[in-house]
């Protein structure tokens, strides 16, 4: 009885697993499920905090500079999960559309590129056992920016895609960091900041590109309530 009833479960699951994986090799192939990473890419702007991650850890020995990027690292990845796997149930909650998270979110994404590209940033001194967590892994790696840009893009490109895509990105700040002082020796300060700016000024075109479609979001409900 009970292999019957496991044999009946999996031939049910078979087609919809099948489906699944059918979707995301079509998607591998036109590399579609690869179109967030440029996004995120721009937001977590791992060249740009370069040079603050360095003049943070600057007085570290190697063995400590390494825990620190494990620490942010999976501090970075913890908070990014998590607020993607409540933020569509909060927004339930609190009754936000798609669209109403588009204009504030591109709004903020707005404002913070624009402080970014006109204001310089200022390093303080933090402790060593927690530096790692506040302020490389929260906010420096992963900040508002990083956090409005999940919820948007998981509604337009899906979890797997974003998932795949974040793993990579924070892949490429563990390398990144990882490889922090041959990188600034190879670059220098000046075109790692210039590097950073560009990527400030990539986020706030995409912010208005995100308000955009809020906007027309708006115009397609109000069209429907007439």
């Amino acid at each position: 009885m009970l292999t019957n009833v496991l044999v009946s479960f999996v031939l049910f699951l078979y087609p919809i697993l099948m489906g699944w994986l059918d979707h995301i090799f079509k998607e591998l192939i036109s590399f579609k499920i690869f179109l967030p990473f440029i996004p995120l890419f721009v937001a977590f702007n791992v060249i740009g905090i370069l040079p603050i991650f360095v003049s943070l850890t600057s007085e570290m020995v190697p063995s400590e500079r390494k825990r620190v990027i494990h620490q942010s690292i999976l501090t970075g990845f913890l908070a990014s999960i998590g607020f993607l796997a409540l933020g569509k149930t909060i927004f339930a909650l609190l009754g936000i559309s798609v669209s109403d998270f588009q204009i504030a979110g591109g709004i903020l994404l707005f404002i913070i590129s624009i402080v970014d590209l006109i204001f310089p940033e200022k390093t303080r001194t933090f402790p060593k056992e927690t530096m790692g967590i506040v302020p490389i892994g929260i906010p420096l790696i992963v900040g508002p920016a990083v956090l409005t840009l999940l919820l948007m893009i998981v509604h337009t490109y899906g979890y797997i895609s974003t998932l795949l895509c974040l793993i990579l990105n924070f892949f490429l700040v563990w390398l990144v960091f990882g490889q922090s002082h041959s990188i600034m020796q190879l670059m220098k300060e000046g075109g790692a900041k210039g590097i950073g700016k560009v990527s400030s000024l990539l986020l706030a075109a995409f912010a208005m590109m995100m308000i955009r479609m809020g906007l027309e979001g708006w115009m397609g409900l109000f069209r429907l309530l007439r």
